[in-house]
């Protein structure tokens, strides 16, 4: 079962821009790449580092504590597949953007 949190307007990023969503006690990046919408975990799973405050080099995220960088679609490290951030889909209905959840992560 997954579900689905729908991005209040007010957040929804500008092309080029990034939002911090909270959904419970989870900390979401949603970023638009040119109206192409990515979402991922925002704490790096190194130290725990906001991911959403890193400099966004293309479609990689660098977290600012390390310099470690994060592809946006598939969350896994630059150049690596060894370490990875939770990814999480997009869904868009009627204008309404959704992030799309499984049900492992508290939704309270």
């Amino acid at each position: 079962m997954t579900l689905r949190h729908p991005v209040p307007a007010s957040q929804v990023p500008a092309a080029g821009q990034r939002a911090l969503i909270g959904f419970g006690d989870h900390s979401i990046a949603l970023f638009n790449l040119a109206g192409q919408f990515f979402a991922i975990a925002d704490s790096c799973p190194h130290q725990g580092s906001s991911l959403c405050a890193g400099e966004l080099q293309g479609r990689l995220i660098q977290c600012r504590s390390h310099g470690l960088r994060f592809d946006l679609a598939s969350g896994y490290l630059a150049n690596s597949d060894r370490l990875k951030v939770a990814t999480y889909p997009i869904e868009e209905e009627g204008g309404q953007l959704f992030i799309v959840i499984a049900n492992e992560v508290s939704a309270s």
